[in-house]
């Protein structure tokens, strides 16, 4: 296990760590979700590969604009930069890095500020992420203190905080420290063997005490036309959410527009899944 990941799990030297949990029903001992979400202000959207992460990010933190309500899209992604295909750049007022943010010694509301990305066509709508090109070696190493102090800085300046996180969370530091430190996880899996093989080989990091399961919103993603509710439940488990899949929405994803508003008849029950996320999970 990587030394960050380590540390993480470990922050409290009298804390005992216990990674135990039942191979046949992993999830058995979790508790419901508090009723109480008032206070709710940071969500973390997590998954297996392909489960849509990046598409539910933009859609939550476009319907929380849309409420006129501040919200942060926070990027994690340092491998394959996110910004070059959610959005078109004539979109956006500048074209700025995080790395600038977390390559500095200590993270500032200042420094956030300086390196923030605006949308043009949304006064509720700030962005932070990797631009085209860049990647984990284009600027100074960072450690969990850095994200740590990120998630500070970022709770004092918007109303709502939406992280796309990484699914690597043993391999990528910000995304480990988000679904540590945020108040909600959206956890996503897709209908399919594999995303469900990949979820499970994460369970003993995501069910352990440092993770808080009870934060945990599991939601079923992509669902096709074809697959019944008795199929979903047999693949995936119980779920909080089901999400469908729309065509519209993977169009806007190849073009790189995942902004844009939804018209299509064919995308109601998708437009319906997003509110309902948003207003169950921050009460809107």
């Amino acid at each position: 296990m990587p030394n960050f990941l380590n540390n993480l799990l470990n922050r409290d030297e009298d804390e005992e760590l216990d990674l135990e949990f039942d191979l046949a029903d992993p999830e058995s001992g979790c508790f419901e979700l508090p009723p109480d979400r008032a206070d709710n202000q940071v969500l973390a959207v997590w998954g297996s590969p392909s489960s849509g992460k990046t598409i539910m990010s933009v859609k939550i933190a476009r319907y929380i604009a849309s409420q006129k309500k501040n919200v942060i899209l926070v990027l994690a992604d340092m491998s394959a930069p996110l910004l070059p295909f959610i959005c078109p750049p004539s979109d956006l007022e500048a074209e700025l890095s995080m790395g600038n943010i977390l390559g500095a010694a200590h993270v500032t509301e200042t420094l956030i500020k300086q390196n923030a990305i605006l949308h043009r066509k949304n006064e509720y709508l700030t962005m932070l992420g990797m631009l085209k090109g860049e990647n984990a070696f284009t600027y100074p190493p960072y450690t969990e203190t850095q994200a740590k102090e990120l998630l500070a800085e970022l709770r004092k300046m918007a109303d709502y905080i939406i992280i796309d996180c990484t699914s690597n969370i043993t391999g990528d530091v910000l995304s480990a420290v988000s679904l540590i430190e945020s108040d909600a996880v959206l956890r996503l899996v897709s209908c399919d063997l594999k995303s469900i093989s990949y979820l499970s080989s994460q369970l003993p990091l995501l069910l352990d005490n440092k993770f808080n399961a009870n934060k945990q919103y599991k939601a079923a993603s992509n669902i096709d036309d074809f697959q019944a509710d008795d199929n979903i439940e047999q693949v995936v488990g119980g779920v909080s959410f089901k999400i469908p899949h729309s065509d519209e929405v993977y169009r806007q994803f190849l073009t790189g527009n995942l902004f844009a508003g939804l018209s299509d008849k064919s995308s109601k029950d998708f437009r319906k899944a997003v509110a309902k996320i948003a207003n169950e999970v921050f009460e809107l």
